[in-house]
This record gives C-alpha cells, structure tokens and sequence, in this order.
C-alpha cells in the first residue's frame, strides 16, 4: 500500500475511534454558554478533548506496548489497578450514555417510550454484538462516521454562513477551565489511551516491524485525526454561539443538537442525523464492551468465562445507568472524571518526555502528588463544597478543579533536581 494512502486511512480510523456519538453533544451547548467568549471555551475545549488524546497517540507510539505500560514504571500494582479503573469507568459511564443519547435524539421525538425499554432492548443487542463478535459494526462504522461528519460540516457550514444576529456578549468567568473541564466529558483521553494500543496491534498485524516506521505512521495518522477532531468540535461551538439566542436559556444537549439540525437541515436531515448518531453510539457501546471483557480475559488467563462475565456485567450496568438522562449521566461522571482524568493527563505526559527527566521514582512522585491534590475536587461533588473551603482557599487554581497542576509541576521540577543532585554527589 502506498505510504501517503496508509497514513491518511490510520488517520481517519484513529478520527472513527474517537469519534463518539455521544462527544457531539457536548460543544454545541458550550458555545450557546460561551456567546462570544466561544473562541476560548474552544482553546479549553480543545486542550482536554484533542491536544491530550493526540499526545496520548504519540506516548503510544514511544511505548508500543498496550495501556499496561502507561502506568508500569510507577509500580505493576498500580498499572493494574489504574487499567480496571479505566476500563470500569469505561462500561458503567460513557458507554450507557450512548443508550441515554440514542433515546433523546433518535426515539423520544417518534415514540413515547420510557427511557428503560430503549437501554433494555439497545443493550440486549449489544449483548448479542458483543458475544458474537461480529466484524458487521466494525464495516458499519466505517461508513457511518463519513456520512456523520458530512452532516456535521453541512450544519457547520449552513450555521456560519446563515444570516444569524450577531452573537451577544458572554459573561462566564471562566471560560477557559469551563471548556477544559467539558472536555473531560468527552474521555477522549481515556479513549487515547485505550485506542492507541489498538492501533498499535492493527499495525503489526499490517507488517509493520520497525520501531522507528511505526512511530513516525502513528504519529502522522494522530495529527489528522486530532485536525479532524478539532474542526468538528470547535465548529460546533460557533454554530452553538451564532444561535444563543434562538433557544431558550435551559435547553439541555440533545435538544440543542437536534435544535442545530433542524434549523440548518430541516426536519429531514434532522431524522438523518438522528438514526446516524443512534448506530454510531451503538457501534461505540459494542467496542467499549468488547474491549473491556477483552482486558479482563486476559487478566484471568485468556479465560472465556470472564470474557462471558465481563459483556453481560457491562450489559446490565448499560441498562440501569443508560435508563436515566443524558444531563444526570454527565453529573454523576464528573466525581470519577476528576479523580481518574489528572492521572491520565500526568501518565500521557510523563511518557512523551525525554527518558531522562522520567524515571520511576519521578513517576511516582507525580502521579502520587496528583492523586493527593485531586482529591478535593473529587470531593466537591460529593461532600457539601463548604467543608472543603479552607483546603480550596489556600491551593492555587483548586477554585476552578485544577488543584493538582501546579502540585505535579512542582513534584516533577523538585525530584529531578533532588535526583540530579544525588547522582552528581554519588559521581562525585
């Protein structure tokens, strides 16, 4: 296969394994939030949801070695621990969103349904999928996310060039973390870290055997799905922010989305985008389920009991968590997201940076330092926030659930100079 042709169809299936239906909820309400602080909430936006899954890409392309290897040099046990943590999010959140947003899109607006039926039958067959294993979804998907992203470019394009009012003045205080922190939501660096060691077996399986080859393919192919992520999400943001003031100030986001569709598609394009975004959350729920019972298969020694387990636990966890709404899903996410995303983002950026500056004792040093300094924005969400005031007032940026930056910074800073100084004096 040609060389250009090979890392722009890499580029495209690493964009199609990012591309959760369930992300392009999330940026349309962002600009309607944002009016015309939109370009900024879109630099927060982009932080969490494209430059750190993309560097995710390239930590991927320096190991070459499976999710595993993310956290190994902190200790084994943790690096397990971490890989169940990340995998039992997996399945009890952003996969039960993809039922909660194929209700609101695709099924409330036809039929009166509960909410129940819908993530009972959409599990049961995801169930099926998931047992069978069968490469239906996976040539589905390649068809499905071309014709997404061209409605998406058609609401886009149609938004911008519309004769819309101009957008009104936004009065957040903080535009900057808001669009950091939503990005969290989308666990597109939880997928980067995940989808990267895929991508690294579909490479070997191609022939790719040098070291050197496959870093350099995986880290173009990241570029062009990381530019396809962020013209996405920040087009959906100004079309959000050209049209704050044609929806009401509590419109939640499916409605707004959906709100988008009609007003820049028609109503038929809106049912088009509707079933699309249902089978592309389908085929996303399929592919969290599989992978994880893949992970715990292999834990318990390629056992196919655990695998069995695994897709029907995940299954169940689906239709009781995916019976509720899209917006009560996004709230309950957020205490786990600020507990395990800080360790995600310091685990992607310890292993892009040189080997000299990242031994095991500066990984745990850091990793420790972010776990501790996180913990009270992972209790804000579950304590009275008044409690925790004291702790919030002194740290710097913990008022906008950022406590643990500077911390790490200052772990990583402090043990490579205390490390440097004792191996100078043991030379010496």
């Amino acid at each position: 296969m040609n060389r250009t042709k090979e890392i722009w169809m890499s580029g495209f299936a690493l964009f199609s394994m990012f591309f959760g239906a369930g992300n392009l909820i999330l940026p349309p309400l962002l600009g309607f939030k944002a009016l015309d602080q939109w370009f900024i909430v879109a630099t927060g936006f982009a932080i969490t949801a494209v430059i750190i899954p993309i560097m995710a890409i390239y930590a991927h392309a320096r190991l070459q070695g499976t999710l595993y290897d993310f956290g190994k040099k902190v200790s084994p046990i943790f690096s397990v621990v971490y890989c169940v943590l990340i995998y039992s999010i997996a399945i009890a959140l952003p996969a039960p969103r993809t039922a909660s947003v194929t209700h609101e899109m695709a099924i409330a607006p036809f039929f009166e349904t509960p909410t129940l039926l819908t993530s009972t039958i959409y599990f049961a067959l995801v169930l099926v999928f998931v047992l069978n294993r069968s490469r239906v979804l996976s040539i589905l998907g390649k068809f499905l996310t071309p014709l997404i992203v061209i409605i998406l470019l058609l609401i886009i394009s149609i938004g911008i060039t519309s004769d819309v009012p101009s957008i009104a003045s936004g009065i957040s205080e903080a535009p900057l973390v808001n669009g950091i922190l939503e990005g969290y939501q989308t666990f597109d660096a939880i997928g980067g870290v995940v989808v990267g060691a895929v991508l690294i077996i579909s490479l070997n399986l191609r022939g790719h055997n040098t070291f050197q080859d496959k870093k350099e393919l995986i880290i173009k192919s990241g570029l062009i799905a990381g530019s396809g992520l962020f013209i996405i999400y920040a087009g959906l943001i100004v079309v959000g922010a050209l049209y704050g003031s044609s929806f009401s100030a509590d419109i939640d986001r499916t409605a707004l989305l959906s709100g988008l569709s009609l007003q820049t598609l028609g109503s038929i394009g809106t049912t088009f985008l509707s079933v699309l975004v249902a089978l592309a959350c389908f085929t996303t729920a399929v592919g969290i389920i599989t992978g994880t019972a893949d992970y715990f298969k292999g834990l318990f020694k390629e056992s196919q009991l655990a695998y069995v387990i695994t897709a029907v636990l995940g299954s169940v966890i689906g239709v009781v968590v995916g019976s509720y709404n899209v917006g009560f899903i996004i709230d309950i996410a957020l205490p786990a997201l600020m507990f395990i995303y800080p360790i995600t983002i310091v685990l992607i950026i310890l292993n892009i940076c040189p080997e000299k500056w990242t031994s095991g004792l500066v990984f745990k040093a850091v990793v420790i330092t972010t776990f501790v300094f996180s913990i009270p924005d992972f209790l804000k969400f579950i304590v009275n926030p008044q409690k925790l005031k004291p702790i919030i007032d002194i740290l710097p940026m913990a008022n906008y659930s950022l406590g643990w930056v500077l911390p790490a910074l200052g772990a990583f800073v402090l043990t490579n100079v205390l490390q440097k100084d004792a191996t100078g004096h043991s030379g010496s």
